[in-house]
């Protein structure tokens, strides 16, 4: 791979687990097995590339609209991740974070995310953050409600600048997003860190997420780097 500036924060839309298994005539939750089994080897990568963080959109908001079927298998499937990987994490040094609403899981997937967010808290490698039952829109809107408690108790004024505001996230003990990518070639955010991804760059691959490999990670830094991020301002010609 080319000499290059590594993102420090990358984020991930997962998206193509169910085509990827209809046209191997496979179950749509056989697809979600592999691209959970995938996550592992994206993480792995980024964290010997030393990106800092790694911000999977795993579960939205919206997910819970799909077949019942779908949507329990869904719920179990971080049981299934950190029992096979959590001691491959650990080893390679990965935080284990996440964004969104846990109340509304079964009781034994919110305790398994919460202790893989607890035994990793002293990590010091690549952060993984999942956004799990996580959307933008009530992110925002959550961050907005906390503020306004905040003035009604006097902690804070009316005056707070963006820096400000961010800290009131869900991403506030992360790095800024660099890069976006979002498989299976689609063409939509699908209401995914909206006020984070504001002058991110953005790769959207035709691959499937079980088919998005190291290479494909590769490519996506590479043309990363070959992008000319002005942040709205005029590079010096002179």
């Amino acid at each position: 791979m080319m000499q290059q500036k590594i993102p420090d924060h990358i984020a991930i839309i997962m998206d193509g687990n169910g085509r990827w298994a209809k046209k191997r005539g496979l179950p749509r939750t056989a697809g979600h097995k592999q691209g959970a089994e995938n996550i592992r080897k994206i993480a792995i990568a980024c964290n010997a590339l030393q990106v800092k963080a790694l911000t999977l959109y795993a579960f939205s908001t919206e997910n819970w609209k799909r077949p019942e079927k779908e949507v329990d298998y869904l719920c179990k499937l971080p049981r299934f991740f950190f029992k096979s990987y959590m001691a491959e994490l650990k080893r390679n040094n990965i935080q284990v974070l996440y964004l969104g609403e846990l109340d509304k899981f079964p009781e034994d997937t919110r305790n398994v995310i919460t202790t893989a967010v607890a035994e990793t808290k002293e990590n010091t490698g690549l952060k993984l953050c999942l956004a799990v039952n996580y959307g933008a829109r009530r992110e925002i809107i959550l961050a907005a409600q906390r503020y306004a408690s905040d003035v009604c108790e006097g902690k804070r004024s009316l005056s707070i600048d963006e820096t400000e505001f961010a800290g009131y996230l869900m991403t506030s003990q992360l790095p800024e997003v660099d890069l976006l990518i979002r498989t299976s070639g689609e063409l939509r955010i699908s209401n995914f860190l909206l006020w984070q991804i504001a002058y991110s760059e953005l790769i959207f691959t035709d691959r499937s997420w079980p088919e998005f490999d190291e290479e494909e990670l590769r490519k996506a830094i590479d043309e990363y780097t070959l992008r000319d991020r002005r942040f709205g301002g005029l590079k010096d010609e002179n």
